[in-house]
């Protein structure tokens, strides 16, 4: 009796193990990143493929302001250890439309501190305005070690069915490199 529980235990565990890779597989397509070390920055670039949906757009054009959220995280891969955070940004993009003028007005601030904004009639700007992100300053390079692992992880917080009761979508993923100097 005891191994006929041990078994559908085994079996419910390797379920859950299966859709969560599934899960995790299907975030790590619709939330690209890239990490870079240049001039002395960690400057990260992504992109939610998925972000823009047909919610979101009927959100917009109803005159709703729609923002996505997201926090991104530079970490040290720490083997033996909870992996200790470098650096911490929390970057917001919104788009407000006006119905009588048709214009979007998007802004981006990053921890709290407006750094664009822009006013726009095309929807292509406001779709990659919204889901996509180049060359975010994360940190200086004299935070990194040299010859060390690391990982940018970006958690994206979108706008989802029904954006109006605040309900948003989160994914998750990230991007591993190694800073050499």
């Amino acid at each position: 009796m005891t191994r006929h529980w041990t078994n559908k235990w085994l079996c419910v565990w390797c379920t859950v193990a299966v859709v969560a890779a599934g899960a995790l597989a299907h975030a790590a397509q619709a939330l690209r990143i890239v990490p870079l070390v240049h001039d002395d920055e960690v400057l990260v670039s992504f992109e939610v493929a998925d972000g823009y949906t047909s919610d979101v757009r009927d959100a917009i054009s109803s005159g709703l302001k729609t923002t996505f959220s997201y926090d991104v995280e530079l970490r040290m891969i720490a083997h033996m250890w909870v992996d200790p955070l470098v650096e911490k940004a929390v970057v917001s993009v919104s788009d407000k439309y006006d119905n009588l003028t048709r214009r979007h007005t998007l802004s981006r601030t990053v921890d709290g501190r407006e750094q664009d904004s822009i006013t726009t009639e095309n929807e292509a700007t406001v779709r990659q305005w919204l889901t996509s992100l180049d060359k975010v300053t994360i940190c200086r390079t004299t935070r990194l070690e040299a010859n060390r692992e690391y990982y940018v992880r970006v958690s994206a917080r979108v706008p989802s069915q029904s954006s109006f009761l605040g309900r948003t979508t989160a994914m998750v993923g990230r991007a591993p490199f190694t800073f050499i100097q």
